[in-house]
């Protein structure tokens, strides 16, 4: 009996429901929305600000996470002057 193409067909098969559950954890993260001039937020409470630290003022792109007016949670995504600008004159 040849073993082989048993373990080639399992090691296929772990492999494929590995990245198929990396998929499925990734496409949970992702469903923030990038703010796009004039969009409009109806945003009922906000949960968290946070934003990458920084010593350069410059652009950075922070997250919001908030309750919208239907209570349901949604995140958005934005650009913004970093907080080491506000302490340069």
């Amino acid at each position: 009996m040849n073993i082989r193409p048993f373990l080639l067909t399992a090691t296929l098969a772990c492999c494929s429901y590995a990245a198929l559950a990396q998929a499925n954890d990734t496409s949970a993260t992702s469903n923030q929305t990038p703010y796009q001039y004039g969009m409009p937020l109806h945003v009922a409470k906000v949960l968290s600000l946070t934003e990458p630290p920084t010593l350069k003022c410059k652009v950075i792109t922070a997250d919001m996470k908030y309750i919208d007016n239907t209570g349901k949670p949604a995140q958005i995504s934005y650009r913004k002057l970093s907080d080491a600008c506000s302490q340069q004159n």
